[in-house]
């Protein structure tokens, strides 16, 4: 998944549903994709059963688990810096156990234990079932380390403990790890090869949610677009099916249909969309139910062609374009978000200019917008020089930064006048007598509270925006409650 939450951003323990009779404590960060945020809530169920409810006290925890990331070097600079802080407190309370878990556990694998000796485990994101038996082996003073990746674990007969939650809005997980070998990119390494959850595992996950008055989920996987479940393994394998098997399958396009008809009454979103997997059926689906979200988030990279075939990217400028041009088409006024780099490896001043012109074209109403780091391991690192200097990377980014402020401040400037559907998630940060919602588009709209709570929908007419925020006053209930 490109799509980054906030690198630098803190994980909480905040939890809602405690296991009565548990003793021990569990503090866990997360950093990273919101797939990182997703599998902790997975983790924190599997050690539900051992006995660990969750605290939002480092101090008080028995048990401290960081899920990383390894997208970048500032994001795994963070969590070095993170296992400093936890062993600190370990010397005032030695019996506390500290893990690393996620993609940068499966980077660096043992050299945790053997040669920094930071921590009592480690743990790669296919095995997070067996962190009961490698928390005995740390008992035991044994190293405890499972990076094994797996060709078909996806978590599906997990029920998930919602961390970080506002009881509204929940994250499911559809796939796992990315048949995509991007160049500059470690997650094929780090999560293994692209697999399917079961649909009907999905739409359990989603009615216990429903049934707990959860009003949005957003389907998570790095590449959802290309989510295909026939009974069988992974996806290359699908050739070797059976004829009952292909014609019983289902593709994205039509989980999202099940999804949206079993839960008129519920808001859905989904996350990364690749351009080359991305097919028109999803986009007609989209435009059939109101309960799913204008919004896509759909990675470019690049604007140049030459760059996007150095980054083994399998789309082209045009082909992406095409891809927009149908968004438009089927969907008026659908939000598309963006991942850029730059810098990558020999990119010149006119591939820079392409990648410009694109956003232009494109209109992107926000973006996720970095300079290339290299990443070790992946082929980027292997085998092309990191030639471009750092302070041309900056100025790169900064245009594109800036250029994409502009056009976020279009965007938004389309919906004045207009009365916009929001889902109430929270507080507003800047105002306790203002409620925080999104609408469909995933622009963050902030109104007065009067009588309105959490969890309902609300029809609010936009008076002024900003460039990310539009702000408005409720005109009453929407038809989604």
């Amino acid at each position: 998944m490109e799509k980054i939450i906030e690198e630098n951003k803190q994980g909480t323990s905040l939890v809602l549903e405690n296991k009565e009779g548990n003793s021990k404590k569990l503090f866990i960060e997360s950093y990273g994709c919101a797939m990182n945020f997703s599998d902790s809530e997975i983790v924190a169920s599997i050690l539900a059963n051992e006995g660990y409810n969750t605290t939002q006290k480092l101090e008080e925890a028995d048990l401290v688990l960081v899920n990383t990331c390894s997208i970048r070097d500032k994001a795994e600079q963070t969590v070095r810096k993170r296992l400093e802080k936890y062993n600190a407190v370990k010397k005032i309370n030695p019996g506390m156990k500290v893990g690393v878990l996620g993609c940068m556990a499966e980077r660096l694998k043992s050299q945790f234990l053997e040669q920094e000796k930071i921590v009592d485990m480690v743990v790669g994101p296919d095995a997070y079932k067996d962190i009961p038996n490698l928390l005995k082996e740390v008992d035991e003073g044994r190293d405890a380390i499972n990076v094994i990746l797996s060709k078909d674990e996806t978590y599906g007969d997990i029920s998930p403990v919602r961390l970080l939650s506002n009881g509204i809005t929940a994250f499911v997980s559809i796939t796992r790890g990315c048949d995509n070998m991007c160049t500059f990119c470690v997650v094929p390494f780090t999560r293994g090869r692209e697999r399917s959850r079961e649909p009907q595992s999905i739409l359990e996950e989603i009615n216990d949610l429903a049934s707990r008055g959860f009003k949005e989920v957003t389907l998570l996987g790095q590449n959802v677009d290309s989510y295909l479940w026939y009974g069988g393994g992974l996806k290359k394998d699908f050739e070797k099916a059976t004829e009952m098997q292909k014609a019983t399958a289902v593709d994205f396009a039509q989980l999202l249909d099940m999804c949206a008809i079993a839960h008129p009454k519920m808001r859905f979103r989904f996350s990364t969309s690749n351009p080359q997997d991305m097919h028109e059926e999803v986009l007609h689906i989209i435009a059939k139910h109101p309960n799913i979200c204008n919004y896509i988030h759909l990675p470019v990279q690049s604007g140049s062609t030459r760059i996007l075939q150095e980054m083994n990217r399998q789309h082209t400028r045009e082909e992406y374009m095409t891809l927009v041009d149908k968004i438009k088409t089927i969907i008026p006024g659908c939000s598309i978000s963006q991942d850029i780099i730059t810098g990558f490896p020999t990119e010149t001043e006119e591939d820079h200019q392409d990648t410009l012109s694109l956003m232009e074209y494109v209109e992107y109403d926000f973006g996720y917008m970095f300079a290339y780091s290299e990443r070790p391991g992946t082929l980027a690192a292997r085998k092309m020089e990191d030639d471009v200097p750092e302070e041309v990377k900056k100025r790169r980014l900064q245009e594109i930064v800036d250029l994409q402020q502009k056009l976020s401040h279009k965007r938004t400037s389309r919906f004045l006048n207009q009365t916009v559907e929001v889902l109430i998630e929270k507080t507003s940060k800047r105002s306790d007598a203002h409620w925080s919602g999104r609408n469909s588009e995933n622009v963050v709209v902030v109104f007065p509270k009067e009588n309105y709570k959490v969890g309902d929908f609300v029809m609010v007419k936009i008076n002024d925006c900003t460039t990310a925020t539009l702000i408005g006053e409720a005109t009453g209930y929407s038809d989604m409650n």
